[in-house]
């Protein structure tokens, strides 16, 4: 049997139509077993005519790799006519007095040419499957041949022995003997050309798969050569239909694009999914059988699958903000228990979402990814459970939503409340962290707020399968869209241009992500781009605790971005023994240390690029100070303003530290590992902000509320103030 790819399986309510998460939508790839390959005439030929000897190649070992993995593998090829035209015309050429040339050039007969074509053709594929060693045979067919029952069951009969004896059959139409007019002219019949022919075959041998190999990456919704034109990664008929204009036909072939397009949707509805992908690319074949993100999939149910793109990404963020109204309206005990309901999904899925995620870890690893991008994507043993348990303890918490935060008389019978209320919509792009998906979506529902969510590529499956858990777990009541999985680039493009829809954008990740949204948008964004975090060692501290918290805040979790990078010791450390100790403490825990300046010099290390690093792994600098002033100094030009440390037992200095530091969060004798939504009691958290405005530090539920004021009267007007007595008296607030 073939080797499966591993991925999610539920169908009808899959994610992208236009996107790229290929884990959900081309989970078909799994039952695989027999595929007809169509090799059109651009990727047998090049532009000269002459055949394209690489390219096929390619697909011929491709094949012979497919062949080993035990898939049943059918060859559908164009190109004859075209192989025989350029042999004609070289040998007319080699047979023309001068003479001759001087005249007008009549066309070749399409079918000499295909008859030429057919033998040239086919003795390459021998030619280069026997270097592979591996035996093909060739069919030729015409469309008349299938209006024979008894020729369809002798078909099958023959390729299903070729097949069992691990021979490639390869078809072509037989257009030296076609009743048709001419090759590229008459599309009457059964089949007109050799993409229905492949689509034909597919029917008639049973594939499960059809791949359509053509010169550009799939189906465009426009030429390729126009840079408006998107490649349409699912095709689904009742959108795309009216929408696409098709380009120019086939340089060579015979219909192009839109020829395999009708081939791949009269397939498709009858049952097998087809791929119409780029034969230029190296490996594409085998890429469709892994389920990657390659070329466009014809599928008959892909229009039950919810695709965020061509919905609109204004219909998505409008939806969401409609769900998220619905959610507001229902009891805070029903929200209650659907965290509740959330939290025990999580647990019940818990080994399928380790398996998908230990899926991205090795693909993470195969590409290449530094080891503090695979360090955030892999969810640890626990991890789950350690989730679940959050959000168990944020459904406890008091319900934000409708909290009476301040009430006023403002004249007899006039009263007024301030009152917390949901943001609305956010749309959080965040990298690597799939935990992150579960704390953001938790924290939108106890705060009542729409949510779109973008993660980062790398992380694919292992936000696929918990966005499912997530949002299988939340009653159809309340709207199956309260909670979107964006799933490419291009949809984040068009979302942050929706500031009348969206309110609040808040991105985790790289310094490069942050400024870019930034740029890119006029939608509130919080945040924090870095996370460049310090631990300075005064004078007075005790250092058995100080090599305790710098151990921890460097090696608990180095890829976190609130382990510290730098540390920062004052001067009188240094002939006290206290700079070794602290060396020795971390670089007996595997920590490389880097100097600025003066400590590179003392220690023989190398020196710090920039003290505006953030490392993200089992390394940080080191450098000493004078005293605190210095250490604050430091820390408001080089750091990041998210969380800083001072270890000291001199009271006086550690307050001047804690007054002075304009950090979201300051420590004194405390790991900076502490500064985390979940360990602050917020029950999780959408991210660190590093914001002057709104919210700073560990944004829980309330960093995601605003106010509403609500005012209750029995008639009052206002009528230029004559008629009323302001008394502005503060009014208490039940519980």
């Amino acid at each position: 049997m073939p080797t499966r790819t591993t991925g999610t399986t539920r169908q009808g309510e899959l994610e992208a139509a236009d996107g790229n998460s290929m884990d959900s939508t081309r989970a078909f790839v799994r039952d695989v077993k027999r595929l007809v390959v169509k090799v059109g005439t651009a990727v047998v030929t090049r532009a000269d005519g002459r055949l394209a000897l690489g390219r096929l190649g390619a697909v011929c070992e491709q094949i012979k790799e497919l062949n080993l993995q035990g898939y049943e593998v059918i060859l559908v090829t164009s190109g004859a006519v075209g192989v025989g035209r350029q042999r004609l015309r070289y040998r007319k050429l080699v047979n023309s007095s001068f003479a001759d040339l001087q005249k007008p050039q009549v066309e070749l007969d399409g079918k000499a040419c295909a008859a030429v074509g057919q033998s040239s053709l086919m003795a390459l594929y021998d030619t280069l499957f026997s270097q592979l060693d591996v035996t093909s045979a060739q069919l030729l067919v015409t469309d008349h041949d299938f209006g024979s029952k008894d020729f369809r069951k002798q078909l099958n009969e023959t390729v299903q022995s070729l097949l069992s004896l691990t021979v490639i059959p390869i078809f072509n139409e037989n257009d030296a003997v076609s009743t048709r007019k001419a090759p590229y002219e008459d599309s009457s019949g059964i089949f007109w050309d050799n993409d229905s022919l492949a689509a034909l075959l597919a029917l008639e041998l049973k594939a499960d798969l059809l791949i359509l190999l053509s010169d550009v990456e799939g189906l465009y919704s426009g030429p390729p050569s126009d840079p408006k034109s998107r490649l349409i990664r699912t095709y689904i008929k009742e959108r795309h239909q009216g929408e696409i204009t098709f380009g120019d036909k086939s340089r060579v072939g015979r219909g192009g694009m839109t020829a395999k397009v009708n081939a791949a949707v009269n397939a498709a509805k009858a049952g097998i999914p087809v791929v119409i992908t780029s034969g230029y690319a190296s490996g594409n074949i085998l890429k469709v059988l892994q389920g990657e993100d390659i070329g466009t999939l014809f599928h008959r149910d892909a229009h039950l699958w919810v695709q965020s793109k061509d919905v609109s990404a204004r219909e998505m963020a409008v939806a969401a903000r409609e769900s998220s109204r619905i959610l507001q309206a229902i009891s805070s005990e029903d929200r209650r228990k659907i965290l509740l309901e959330i939290a025990d999904a999580l647990e019940a899925n818990q080994e399928q979402i380790m398996n998908e995620n230990e899926a991205d870890v090795a693909a993470a690893e195969k590409a290449g990814y530094e080891r503090s991008l695979i360090a955030r994507l892999a969810l640890k043993p626990g991890k789950i459970t350690s989730l679940a348990n959050s959000i168990r303890v944020l459904a406890k918490m008091e319900d934000p939503i409708g909290r009476v935060l301040k009430k006023t008389e403002l004249a007899d019978g006039l009263v007024l409340e301030k009152t917390s209320s949901p943001l609305g919509v956010l749309l959080i792009v965040f990298e690597s962290r799939p935990e992150a998906l579960v704390q953001i979506a938790s924290l939108a529902v106890r705060s009542g707020n729409g949510l779109l969510l973008k993660g980062g590529k790398e992380a694919k499956r292992s936000n696929t399968i918990l966005h499912k858990v997530i949002t299988d777990a939340i009653p159809d009541s309340i709207g199956g869209r309260l909670i979107g999985l964006v799933t490419s680039r291009e949809e984040i493009t068009d979302l942050l241009k929706l500031d009348d829809v969206i309110d609040l954008v808040i991105p985790r990740g790289s310094n490069k992500l942050v400024s870019q949204i930034k740029e890119s948008t006029k939608i509130p964004v919080l945040g924090h781009a870095d996370g460049i975090c310090h631990i300075y060692v005064d004078k007075s501290a005790n250092m058995e605790m100080a090599n305790r918290i710098i151990v921890d805040a460097k090696v608990d979790y180095p890829a976190a971005c609130n382990a510290v990078e730098t540390l920062l010791l004052h001067k009188d450390l240094v002939p006290a023994g206290g700079l070794n100790a602290i060396v020795f403490g971390l670089r007996s825990k595997g920590v490389t240390l880097y100097g600025g300046p003066k400590v590179s010099s003392i220690l023989n290390i190398p020196q710090a690029q920039s003290f505006h690093h953030e490392y993200n792994s089992m390394a940080c600098t080191i450098e000493t100070v004078d005293d605190v002033h210095e250490a604050i100094d430091h820390i408001h030009q080089h750091g990041s303003a998210h969380t800083d440390c001072i270890i000291a037992e001199d009271d006086e200095v550690a307050e001047t530290f804690l007054s002075q530091v304009d950090s979201a969060a300051v420590f004194h004798n405390a790991s900076t590992r502490f500064c985390d939504g979940a360990r602050f009691g917020l029950g999780a958290e959408v991210g660190i902000s590093t914001s002057r405005i709104h919210a700073r530090g560990p944004v829980g539920v309330e960093g995601l509320l605003t106010t509403r004021w609500i005012l209750r009267g029995n008639g009052q007007v206002v009528d230029g103030d004559k008629g009323v007595t302001y008394t502005h008296r503060d009014l208490p607030i039940q519980s």
